[in-house]
């Protein structure tokens, strides 16, 4: 039985390296080593790693690697690459690296080689993403479609979404995607107000074809496709399906040649990777999601044969570690700096606190050290004018990941220049900050009188020394983004490894929907069954009454 890590040596050294640590600035460690930047920096699958400006020397780095050795790391991931079955409560492999593994290896499951489906279903999307682009695929009335509207939730709907917004200039203007998730009739209503059911297809995105909010969504937008074609036959050619239940899609109306498989070795934040990337194939096209997988299929093999030390995944995983568990921050902000990222943080969000927001290990035991972290964060600069007066001068302080394409794909005049700076300038300051004897002089040289130094002085200190990763892209291109997409999967999966959880479950979530479940009978029902607690049968009782 695998030990606690809080047990091992490597846990006990970094906490006493954490103390000898805690009393030094950035700013004394850049002083004292005019090479940090190329001593900590690294470069793989197009991104550049920049993480120099973190609260760590060279042994510190050296004493989280023997951490991640000590919690057999290496064995966890060669497991993960070789299918084994590392989702333990499910007893299931974990495999989204087969759906991007472009090698023409064979990957086994239970004996069987899992490369031939991945590829059939892949010339399956190519085929109709094709088919609806070049107008061969036409809807019921003969016209060529133009709206695309994906309906999922969590992991089928936060992945796709990212992925095309944040490709959008790759996209054809005349073809436009759509994500609805939300339950409420607004997310719905308020799109199909917009669309034309005959240039409509909708993709509902549900492995077992079961999903309450999913279904729910596909339905009502049956519903209103009929009505507005007047024919049930146009449900065939007006919906798709990426689903295992062949039944259940057969039933709605969906013919099985627009159906795409996967599998239960791949998990839903995991899955964009597969069928449920349709969207993303019929927005920018098959080519452009190919180029998607390689880019994650380069950092993959980047994680699975770099040497620890060059390795990015495992430099971030451990820096993370090394916060959350050292020093206590409980939170971890991602700061795109690009607009096309903007759903990036949210896609971590499901990615990161699902996984690892686990407080019983793998063994069963209650775990007795902190896991995953709160991921949070918006696209700068709209962040800076919200939320980084806390990162710079808040009481907490909150590690931080730049992201930065040096190149735009819309260069409007001097934007991308201001772009840069703000970033760049964004993270020296949280490093450098400002002390008390500069924020004097700086106020002395606006001719303040020395009363008004004493006053203002205070409010303009910045105790700096906080750290960031700075991971610079030349662009924001398919490749690239799978990538960076890997990277934070991998990541993900080195502090999974080291906190001795199971990062691919996520059970809960399954509490909330067993229990709407039950109120959901008492709203059909009209009133609240007796085992209801008080407070819920009040609040049942409010909502059957809302007055």
């Amino acid at each position: 039985m695998q030990a606690p890590p809080t047990e091992l040596p490597a846990w006990q050294t970094l906490h006493t390296h954490q103390r000898d640590l805690a009393g030094c600035h950035l700013r004394e460690l850049f002083a004292a080593d005019p090479k940090r930047f190329e001593r900590f920096s690294v470069e793989a699958a197009g991104l550049f790693l920049d993480y120099s400006k973190h609260r760590i020397r060279e042994d510190t780095l050296t004493l989280l690697l023997e951490l991640a050795q000590q919690t057999g790391l290496n064995r966890h991931r060669a497991d993960m690459f070789a299918g084994a079955p590392i989702n333990t409560t499910e007893q299931r492999a974990v495999l989204h690296t087969a759906l991007r593994n472009r090698a023409g290896t064979s990957i086994l499951v239970d004996g069987i080689d899992v490369m031939p489906a991945v590829r059939r279903v892949l010339q399956q999307m190519r085929d109709f993403s094709e088919g609806i682009r070049d107008g061969r695929i036409l809807g019921h009335t003969g016209l060529a479609i133009r709206d695309v509207v994906n309906l999922g939730i969590g992991g089928s709907d936060l992945g796709p979404l990212m992925a095309c917004e944040a490709l959008e200039p790759y996209s054809r203007p005349d073809l436009r995607v759509h994500f609805v998730s939300n339950v409420d009739g607004a997310h719905l209503g308020r799109l199909l107000k917009r669309l034309d059911p005959r240039t409509t297809l909708f993709i509902v995105a549900s492995k077992t074809f079961t999903t309450q909010e999913t279904l729910a969504n596909a339905h009502s937008a049956r519903a209103w496709l009929v009505a507005g074609l007047g024919s049930e036959a146009a449900v065939a050619q007006h919906f798709a399906a990426v689903s295992t239940n062949l039944k259940g899609t057969a039933a709605f109306g969906i013919p099985d040649a627009h159906v795409f498989e996967f599998w239960d070795w791949v998990g839903g934040r995991y899955s964009l990777w597969s069928a449920i990337g349709l969207s993303i194939a019929l927005y920018v096209g098959m080519d452009n999601f190919d180029a998607l997988l390689d880019g994650a299929h380069a950092m993959d093999a980047h994680f699975r044969a770099s040497a620890p030390t060059h390795n990015l995944p495992m430099i971030l995983g451990l820096l993370g570690i090394w916060y959350r568990n050292f020093w206590g921050t409980a939170t971890h902000a991602v700061l795109p700096y690009d607009q096309g990222l903007h759903r990036f943080t949210a896609h971590l969000q499901q990615l990161d606190m699902e996984s690892n927001g686990k407080s019983v290990d793998l063994q069963g035991r209650s775990i007795t050290y902190e896991t995953g972290p709160v991921i949070w964060g918006e696209p700068g600069t709209n962040g800076q004018h919200a939320f980084f007066q806390h990162l710079h001068q808040g009481t907490d302080w909150t590690p931080c990941d730049f992201i930065l394409p040096l190149q735009s794909h819309y260069p409007l005049g001097d934007h991308h220049r201001m772009l840069v700076a703000n970033c760049l300038a964004q993270s020296q300051a949280l490093m450098w900050g400002k002390t008390q004897e500069e924020a004097r002089a700086e106020l002395q040289s606006q001719g303040m009188s020395p009363a008004e130094i004493e006053r203002l002085a205070p409010h303009k200190i910045f105790p700096g020394n906080r750290p960031s990763s700075t991971l610079l892209l030349s662009r924001l291109t398919p490749h690239t983004l799978g990538a960076l997409i890997a990277l934070y999967e991998h990541k993900v999966f080195v502090q999974g490894s080291i906190w001795n959880v199971n990062s691919f479950d996520q059970w809960g979530v399954e509490l909330g929907k067993q229990l709407a479940g039950r109120i959901l009978k008492d709203l059909r029902d009209g009133t609240p069954a007796a085992a209801q607690d008080a407070s819920t049968s009040g609040l049942i009782r409010r909502a059957l009454d809302p007055g």
